[in-house]
């Protein structure tokens, strides 16, 4: 990647679905991207793909592997990314998972696992890539929450705490980081067609939305797209991205 001409955006849990399809399209949109992967084997095959996807657009990408829950291992990350691309400006964190269930058959492992890949890995990976920003005087910060941290959803007690706490994360950093330019703002999507949703029946769901269908990876890329601008004068909003289904 080249040093400090273009701009540089890092996408946690980037090699599939929602953070894939951002990735893919912030370098449509002239950035060099940061492709930021869970390091096991499938996801670092995965991560190559959309390396090779963004380089055969003619844009510049790399995927670094970093388990964002270990807060050694991400700070190592973002210095090799200001070491090799020379700034940070935009980070999205979408690293998520589920493990749902009702609450009184939740294991502490479920809880713990998504609490820490959800919420501990915010902190985590924007606590440095703050610094940075603030010495650059500029940046945007993206964070994936959920209409479910807003609304509650019956059996993900620990997915909607986390995105819960996102959102307030979101809004109490947009206040700390405002006067040295830098946003930051958060996205709930609805239900989005993401192997996460594969197993829902979509029919029912989809009766429910106004506007008649799931979303895809694209529309919230588009949103990303928009709240990665340079300049922005929005800051500490959760938007939501769910085709009016909780109008």
């Amino acid at each position: 990647m080249s040093e400090n001409i273009n701009k540089v955006a890092l996408v946690t849990g980037a090699s599939s679905g929602i953070g894939r399809t951002c990735a893919i399209e912030l370098a449509k949109d002239g950035f060099e991207v940061v492709v930021n992967y869970y390091p096991a084997p499938a996801c670092e095959a995965e991560a190559d793909e959309v390396v090779k996807e963004i380089e055969n657009l003619g844009k510049k990408a790399i995927a670094i592997g970093c388990d964002v829950t270990d807060s050694k291992a991400v700070a190592e990350m973002i210095d090799r990314i200001v070491k090799d691309c020379g700034r940070i400006d935009v980070l999205v964190n979408n690293a998520g998972i589920t493990r749902d269930g009702l609450l009184i058959r939740m294991s502490d492992e479920d809880w713990e696992k998504v609490v820490n890949t959800n919420f501990n890995s915010v902190f985590y990976v924007t606590k440095p890539v703050a610094k940075v920003m603030m010495k650059q005087r500029s940046g945007n910060i993206i964070n994936m929450a959920s209409i479910t941290g807003v609304y509650g959803n019956a059996g993900q007690a620990n997915y909607a705490s986390t995105k819960a706490g996102v959102i307030g994360f979101t809004k109490t950093i947009a206040k700390e980081l405002a006067s040295r330019g830098i946003t930051a703002n958060a996205i709930a999507p609805g239900f989005i067609k993401t192997p996460m949703t594969e197993k829902l029946d979509t029919g029912k769901i989809e009766a429910n939305i106004p506007l008649g269908r799931l979303g895809t990876p694209e529309d919230i890329a588009d949103v990303v797209k928009f709240l990665s601008k340079p300049g922005l004068y929005i800051t500490g909003q959760v938007i939501g991205v769910d085709g009016g289904l909780v109008i």
